[in-house]
């Protein structure tokens, strides 16, 4: 008898929120904030308490693009996925092979 995965994934292509925080903070070399990244924080702009700038958009966007194979090639498309890890999220589990 088989005992059950520990951590169920019901989407094979869904990635956790925590990875991408962690990647987040690796690609741009932030110490996450007291009380950790929430999942619909905003990554950039005036409220994010990240302070990301346009190199660091361009440092999470190789990350994602080394780690999960996902080009972000759309400013647009790319400004609404760096919005929030949950976004980010969302964006790269559509376009993993």
């Amino acid at each position: 008898m088989t005992s059950p995965d520990p951590n169920p994934n019901p989407n094979p292509k869904s990635i956790p929120l925590a990875d991408l925080a962690a990647l987040v903070l690796e690609a741009t070399e932030k110490d996450a904030p007291a009380g950790g990244l929430g999942d619909d924080e905003p990554l950039f702009g005036p409220e994010s308490r990240l302070d990301l700038d346009s190199l660091d958009a361009l440092q999470v966007s190789i990350a994602i693009q080394e780690r999960y194979g996902v080009r972000m090639t759309d400013s647009k498309e790319t400004r609404r996925a760096l919005s929030s890890l949950s976004n980010l999220a969302a964006h790269v589990a559509a376009r993993r092979a």
